[in-house]
């Protein structure tokens, strides 16, 4: 058994001389080393099957004083992605830190599941009745099976707690006591299971935009669909004043959402048609990544659908969404939901179903149905969540957070958690600020992970 395996499972610091453990070699640009680590597929079963996790280090380029560990997105991104696109980032960490992420064992390019299981999955309804909730239950568990015969030993283990204990074993052959994680969007997930785990482990927390886990879903979508709803309104108030809608464009958006729940809206010329439901989902991409300002192509683009879809045709929705992931209407992939489900983001039940329907429909009449979506990917899973949410423990360092204004509030709410954190509030647009080289969120969050000096309550940055 190899060092990672053991000091990952006894939960000893064991220190070994700087990357004993790995054999690194130059990959992707001239400044970019790649290894490998080797983990066990069930971390229950340390002796049984393991798999080779590719890891990648940008070196520090001063006196190097430790890591900092950034943990990719998704679920399905790659952290070697992110070293090689966003490698610019961590220009300043790089003058202490060597910067190490990884290629998750939930990645979309692992390699063990087939790709049509990150870029497919069933087209999601809204039930009415529990019957139909029932039959949706159905039809994702059929999807998830067709995945799941192909490996079910790996694809019962793609939990952010088992990605939390990959990137443990990665430590370990790093020769670190402890490390800094910078953690983006879904990433925040297995870094809460890190924290939780490890918590002596912890240096320092930077969340960027994190997901959160730890909330109830009742909690959970109302906080998200206060932020929905507030987004809408940026989008109504921006179309009209800049002459892309006409007036009232708000109330018109909810009749074609209303009668397409009551005889969906057809793609012209494809044999598909999309539901109030299916218009909801479709418009939140849009809605959250509006594009460079002032132009905001997105809401243009989003402006458009609607009035195809007011004439009949909902072209205009199919058309950016089949561009953007291959799909005539948006698909709940399988890949993620065995990410998504496992960690115990889903219904527990019909009734809360409706109860989470019932208060969207108070809170975001305009989006009710996007709050309902990522967890009817999880009706009727074929397994049970191996990684559900759970409390923090104390003795962590402070954490710090940072979001824009449809992440901040998620972000907030679980360095809260941790007495002594701080967050900074982006006042507009984006997500994953750190990685697409917001200059203020990255000195802030530079400050706390080199000298761990966090900003003073209430700190915005401004566009």
């Amino acid at each position: 058994m190899n060092l990672a395996v053991v000091s990952a499972l006894l939960g000893a610091l064991i220190v070994v001389p700087h990357s004993s453990g790995l054999e690194w070699q130059a990959c992707q640009g001239a400044e970019m080393e790649c290894a490998s680590v080797e983990v066990p597929v069930d971390w229950a079963e340390p002796d049984g099957r393991t798999i080779s996790v590719r890891v990648a280090r940008l070196p520090a380029t001063g006196r190097r004083t430790g890591t900092v560990f950034s943990i990719p997105g998704g679920p399905g991104g790659s952290g070697i992605d992110d070293l090689t696109y966003y490698g610019k980032s961590f220009a300043g960490l790089r003058e202490q830190f060597d910067v190490v992420s990884l290629e998750p064992r939930n990645a979309t390019s692992f390699g063990i599941l087939p790709q049509e299981c990150f870029a497919t999955g069933p087209w999601l309804t809204r039930p009415g009745s529990r019957q139909e909730y029932a039959a949706l239950g159905a039809t994702v568990r059929r999807s998830a099976e067709e995945c799941r015969r192909r490996d079910p030993g790996f694809f019962d283990h793609l939990d952010s707690a088992s990605v939390a204990r990959d990137i443990d074993a990665i430590r370990a052959a790093l020769g670190e006591e402890r490390l800094s994680f910078v953690a983006t969007s879904y990433g925040g997930v297995p870094a809460v299971a890190y924290a939780r785990l490890f918590p002596g482990r912890v240096r320092a927390m930077y969340l960027d935009g994190a997901v959160n886990q730890l909330r109830d879903p009742m909690t959970e979508a109302s906080v998200r669909y206060r932020t929905y709803e507030a987004q809408f309104g940026r989008f109504v108030k921006w179309c009209e004043a800049a002459g892309v809608c006409e007036p009232g464009v708000e109330d018109r958006w909810r009749k074609v959402v209303a009668a397409a729940d009551r005889e969906p809206v057809p793609v012209k010329g494809r044999a598909v048609a999309y539901s109030g439901f299916d218009l909801q989902v479709a418009a939140m991409p849009n809605l959250v990544g509006p594009g460079p300002a002032p132009e905001y192509p997105r809401w243009r683009q989003l402006a458009q659908a609607i009035r195809q879809a007011e004439g009949g045709d909902a072209a205009g929705f199919a058309a950016y969404v089949e561009a953007g992931v291959g799909s005539l209407k948006p698909p709940s992939f399988v890949g993620m939901n065995a990410t998504q489900c496992a960690d115990g983001l889903r219904f527990g039940g019909y009734r809360e179903y409706r109860a989470v329907w019932a208060l969207g429909e108070r809170v975001s009449p305009n989006l009710a149905g996007m709050g309902l979506w990522h967890r009817l990917g999880c009706v009727g899973w074929p397994t049970p969540a191996t990684n559900p949410r759970a409390p923090l423990p104390e003795g962590l360092p402070p954490f710090l957070g940072a979001g824009s204004w449809t992440d901040h509030d998620d972000t907030a709410d679980i360095v809260r958690r941790v007495p002594g954190s701080a967050t900074v509030r982006y006042d507009g647009h984006g997500h994953g600020l750190y990685l697409t080289g917001n200059a203020c969120v990255i000195a802030h969050a530079n400050a706390y992970l080199t000298d761990l000096r966090l900003p003073p309550a209430g700190t915005v940055c401004h566009p």
